[in-house]
């Protein structure tokens, strides 16, 4: 079974995989220069996501939804299993949000002009002058429902198990006041994990589990350590036995 899910994959996911890849990048290019970058930086995007993930036939599994409510902005917080978490995100979440990146990525080719005209939130972290352009650029942004999407990790696990959580999403919440949402994202890593970039992907159902938002209660460094502390623990609680508890990732 598994010489024949790799066949399909080959002759199959691959070529019409490519020609959705080509299809999404042309219409958010062309969508986020010429329209709204806010409809078309997050849906063609959705509909990537889901429709790879259908051609993989990899069945997805979402619990929690009923703990958001319409209209609010979320800084959402992930672990990070595997580049599976991004489909399983985008496809499946069903919030329109931006992605918290390095400001370095604005200088990237073509990716950082769509990541720009898409209103991404770019973290520079140069001094107080960047810092502040940073909170504003995303007090501006965050509003009316559109939320923000964090690995807090900072880079996808090696042994499937969670590292320390970094606290820059959670001072960016405290900044804006706005509720953090953990999610976990289950089957990732047994998918696809780091050290098989680019091999032929394991067969694996994915689960998303969306948590009760976390309110800020008051603002600076206690509210963002007790809220960095809870949606670690939220997160690891929904985590698969195998990958509970915590164990050193080299890089991270």
């Amino acid at each position: 079974m598994k010489y024949l899910y790799r066949i399909y994959q080959l002759f199959i996911v691959l070529p019409l995989g490519l020609v959705l890849t080509l299809l999404t990048v042309l219409s958010v290019s062309l969508g986020c220069t010429f329209g709204d970058g806010h409809f078309w930086g997050y849906y063609p995007g959705r509909w990537w996501s889901r429709g790879l993930l259908y051609l993989l036939l990899i069945p997805v599994k979402v619990e929690g939804r009923l703990h958001l409510e319409e209209g609010q902005s979320y800084v959402f917080v992930a672990n990070h299993q595997g580049a599976f978490d991004i489909f399983l995100i985008y496809g499946y979440l069903n919030r329109n949000f931006k992605w918290m990146m390095k400001h370095q990525l604005r200088k990237m080719p073509f990716i950082g002009y769509a990541c720009e005209k898409s209103h991404q939130i770019f973290v520079d972290k140069r001094g107080p002058k960047a810092i502040k352009a940073t909170y504003d650029k995303a007090r501006d942004t965050l509003q009316n429902g559109t939320s923000l999407t964090v690995f807090p990790e900072g880079a996808r696990t090696f042994t499937g198990h969670m590292a320390h959580f970094r606290r820059g999403a959670f001072a960016l919440a405290d900044e804006l006041q706005l509720p953090v949402v953990p999610l976990t994202i289950n089957g990732s890593f047994n998918i696809m994990p780091r050290m098989r970039d680019g091999h032929f992907v394991t067969w694996h159902p994915l689960t998303l589990t969306i948590h009760q938002p976390i309110y800020p209660v008051g603002k600076g460094d206690e509210n963002i350590m007790a809220t960095m502390n809870q949606a670690y623990d939220s997160v690891m609680s929904a985590l698969v036995p195998e990958y509970q508890g915590f164990v050193e990732n080299p890089d991270q």
